[in-house]
C-alpha cells in the first residue's frame, strides 16, 4: 500500500494552475506515459513538496487494508513536515490525520493536489512492481502491477506466494472454521 501527500507551489493558488498542468487528473485516467511525465515534471517543479509512505504486506495482514491505508496516509502527511496546514483527502476522512482535513469523494478527479498525490503514489507503486518482477520472476508483476488478474492468480497457484503477497488476500487466506463444524 503506497500513499502520497503533496503541497502544490504557493503561486499556483495565487496565479492559478499553469496551462501545462490542466491535464493533471486521477492517475487511473492517465496513460502510463502521462503519469510518468507528470511524475517527472512534478518532482522538478520548484515549490512542490511531497511525502510518499508505504505499508508492507505483513502489516496490512495484521491491521487490515483500510487501517493500513490510513496509516500510510498519516505517514505521508508527516513527511511533509510543517508544509501542510490542511489536507484534502480522496474519499472519506482519515481518523487521526494530524491536520484539519476535507474529504472529497472522487477527489483525484476534482483536485489538482489529490491528482498529483495519486500520480506520485501510482508511479511509485508501478516502479516497485517492476523491481518486484525482477526479484520474483514468474508472477508477472511488471504487467499486472499486483492486481489480481487471471494470470496473477494462475502464477500464485503455480508458484505459491512470495514475500510481497498479503496472506489475507482471498486466494491465500486460510478458510475460517465453520461455527458449528464437527
Amino acid at each position: 500500500m503506497i500513499a502520497a501527500a503533496v503541497v502544490l507551489p504557493v503561486h499556483w493558488i495565487q496565479d492559478g494552475v499553469p496551462k501545462e498542468w490542466e491535464a493533471l487528473n486521477d492517475s487511473k485516467q492517465l496513460s502510463a506515459g502521462q503519469r510518468e511525465s507528470f511524475f517527472q515534471r512534478l518532482m522538478a517543479t520548484p515549490g512542490f513538496e511531497w511525502g510518499i509512505a508505504r505499508t508492507e504486506a505483513a502489516e496490512i495482514d495484521r491491521i487490515n487494508i483500510l487501517q493500513a491505508t490510513h496509516q500510510a496516509m498519516r505517514q505521508a502527511i508527516r513527511l511533509l513536515g510543517t508544509a501542510s496546514g490542511h489536507a484534502l483527502v480522496d474519499g472519506r476522512s482519515v481518523p487521526h490525520l494530524g491536520v484539519p482535513q476535507t474529504a472529497l469523494v472522487k477527489g483525484d478527479s476534482r483536485s489538482y493536489s489529490i491528482a498529483a498525490a495519486s500520480v506520485l503514489a501510482k508511479v511509485t507503486r508501478d516502479q516497485e512492481m517492476l523491481e518486484a518482477d525482477r526479484r520474483w520472476p514468474g508472477y508477472g508483476f511488471a504487467s499486472h502491477k499486483g492486481y489480481g488478474t487471471a494470470d496473477h492468480l494462475a502464477a500464485l497457484a503455480r508458484l505459491g506466494p512470495c514475500p510481497l503477497h498479503r496472506r489475507s488476500f482471498a486466494p491465500l487466506r486460510k478458510p475460517e472454521p465453520e461455527l458449528f463444524e464437527l
